[in-house]
């Protein structure tokens, strides 16, 4: 049977969603995020408490903008310390959505803090999660609307993670964390397993410092490693003038180059956007990445922390 040029395009486009649903399926990952500097609580949950305040964080992604089905994102957390103890509690909520499947993660984090000199802490923390993923075959457009391969389901999983977070002084920090440690398997159907949810590990590093009076730099790293993956790492150089606004710029390597932005409305608000430019294959189908942050800081309650906060 001769194909005709639209029948080979059709063949094409449906290998092509298959490539990427397999390569979504074996290679899941924990959200992506370009504003990662100021939304450490995502990665880390020793990091939970350590602002000093009610610290709460929106934030919404667009990824790929362009190609239908691309990723989006939505979070929301909020983390605070307990008066007079070294305990700090947070939690959040993750709504992710790839094409026909989404997953929704709910979290608690605890830290514990331990001064180990006159400016440095140590914070150990630990992640509850309860993970939600799903499949939605009214997305996937069958060419047989009954096939018994392919049927939506959704499924829970519960999990945990681990992280250390130390703030050396006022001008450093680091900190290493696995969010999420259990191998989920999200589908197990006979011989064919998809869906694994891998653990991903996390270094994270970062320094605040003046340029003059009324700048200040704040150089950021993040490093990711899933196993079966690449490693992946993240370099940023944001610059706070006046204490208002935020300018800054990204690289993911063999990734995106991103451009960051924002405003510190009051020494408790900040609202920011980063747009990332993308480097690979796809840069030519899509107009980038969008990304969205507000994070509201209230009820101050550390005094040798200054407002407003760079990290």
């Amino acid at each position: 049977m001769v194909l005709t040029k639209r029948e080979k395009m059709k063949n094409i486009i449906i290998t092509l969603f298959i490539l990427s649903t397999i390569t979504v399926a074996f290679g899941q990952q924990d959200s992506q995020y370009t504003f990662y500097m100021y939304n450490t609580i995502g990665v880390n949950p020793a990091y939970a408490g350590s602002r000093g305040a009610l610290s709460m964080t929106a934030l919404h992604r667009s990824q790929w903008v362009g190609l239908k089905g691309a990723p989006r994102t939505q979070m929301f957390s909020a983390h605070t310390p307990f008066k007079e103890t070294r305990l700090g509690l947070g939690v959040s909520f993750i709504n992710d959505k790839l094409g026909a499947w989404s997953e929704q993660n709910i979290n608690i984090d605890f830290s514990y803090t331990i001064p180990t000199s006159k400016k440095g802490k140590l914070s150990l923390g630990l992640k509850t999660t309860a993970n939600i993923f799903a499949l939605d075959k009214n997305l996937l457009n069958p060419e047989h609307a009954n096939d018994p391969n392919v049927q939506s389901f959704s499924n829970f999983k519960p999990n945990f993670g681990i992280g250390a977070y130390y703030r050396f002084n006022e001008k450093w920090y680091a900190g290493i964390s696995a969010p999420l440690i259990l191998n989920s398997q999200h589908i197990a159907q006979d011989d064919f397993k998809a869906g694994v949810e891998r653990t991903n590990y996390y270094l994270i590093g970062g320094y605040v410092g003046n340029i003059t009076d009324n700048i200040k730099i704040k150089p950021a790293l993040l490093v990711k490693y899933i196993d079966g993956s690449p490693l992946q790492m993240d370099v940023s150089l944001n610059t706070l003038i006046h204490n208002k606004f935020i300018l800054g710029a990204a690289y993911r390597w063999s990734a995106a180059v991103s451009l960051l932005a924002g405003f510190q409305m009051s020494n408790g608000i900040m609202v920011g956007y980063g747009y990332d430019i993308d480097t690979t294959k796809l840069s030519g189908y899509t107009g980038g990445s969008h990304e969205l942050i507000l994070r509201v800081d209230l009820f101050n309650r550390r005094k040798d922390i200054t407002s407003p906060r760079f990290f």
